[in-house]
């Protein structure tokens, strides 16, 4: 479950998106009341459907017709609101567990084209989110342009320790740029690049070499700027005894950032490569003089 956003707005994805594992998701618009988020949560922990949760919020909102909200829960059960003093173009769709909802719009047409966008994109929930924002944007986006965006995609059970970030799939934002929603289709590449390394290290951590070392190289392929991902592949190789299958990689990595070198020698202090001198002389020897 997630929240996808894009707006003329100064960080909006710190007010705007809101989600639990095996709780639902809650996107808080317009003239924002957070409380919604909070509240909508709770709510929907307790096992309140999101329609109703967001009924009962409303029914206690006073100043509910500046509101655009949106709810959905684990359950798939999914209801928006869009007040009618939401600045014009403003309204939503609500489809089969997803609603997609827009205001301040240069045109109507915004979010019916987002809708058409989510239902036939394939691929998994934050490539339909995307979609879903890109097709938005291309219809008209909102009157005022163009300035932040952000994207929060959470597990649809919970592990149970959330505070270790075990829930999370994405947690984006792109606070400030002239083009936010490329930046965050960037972004997101980079967090599945991640995704694969941290699941390296798992594996590593497993004895699973093998598995690890196609995660490493997944990484690699995702995010081939991100020289950290191929060096922690490399120091794997060298750890199990694969010294020049690691070699070209290093070479690589220093003739591009010479730095990566120098922290070599830290890493057997640390139990990260064998305490073996002659080893780590060779290592560092691949920086090109």
């Amino acid at each position: 479950m997630g929240v996808a956003v894009q707006s003329h707005w100064f960080a909006v994805g710190s007010n705007v998106t809101w989600a639990e594992a095996g709780v639902g998701a809650v996107a808080t618009q317009s003239f924002i009341d957070p409380s919604y988020g909070y509240k909508g949560l709770d709510l929907m922990r307790t096992g309140v459907a999101a329609p109703e949760a967001l009924r009962r919020l409303l029914a206690a909102d006073a100043q509910r017709e500046v509101r655009q909200v949106a709810m959905i829960d684990a359950q798939g059960r999914v209801d928006a609101f869009s007040g009618a003093l939401d600045i014009k173009d403003a309204g939503h769709t609500v489809g089969a567990q997803f609603s997609v909802q827009a205001n301040m719009m240069a045109n109507s047409k915004v979010w019916p084209a987002m809708a058409a966008a989510f239902e036939r994109t394939r691929g998994d929930l934050a490539d339909r989110m995307l979609a879903a924002l890109e097709a938005g944007q291309a219809a008209g986006g909102d009157i005022r342009g163009k300035q932040a965006a952000a994207m929060l995609v959470v597990k649809g059970t919970s592990t149970g320790r959330p505070w270790v970030g075990a829930d999370l799939v994405f947690d984006l934002r792109v606070d400030d740029h002239p083009d936010p929603i490329p930046e965050l289709r960037r972004l997101v590449r980079l967090q599945r690049a991640y995704a694969h390394a941290n699941r390296g290290d798992e594996l590593v951590s497993e004895k699973r070499i093998d598995e690890a070392l196609r995660e490493y190289k997944a990484a690699g392929e995702l995010a081939p700027e991100i020289l950290e991902l191929p060096f922690w592949e490399a120091v794997t190789l060298v750890v199990v005894g694969r010294e020049a299958d690691a070699a070209p990689i290093f070479r690589r990595i220093f003739a591009r950032e010479p730095y990566w070198a120098d922290l070599v020698p830290r890493l057997p202090a640390a139990g990260q490569l064998p305490d073996d001198p002659a080893l780590i002389a060779r290592i560092v020897a691949l920086r090109a003089k």
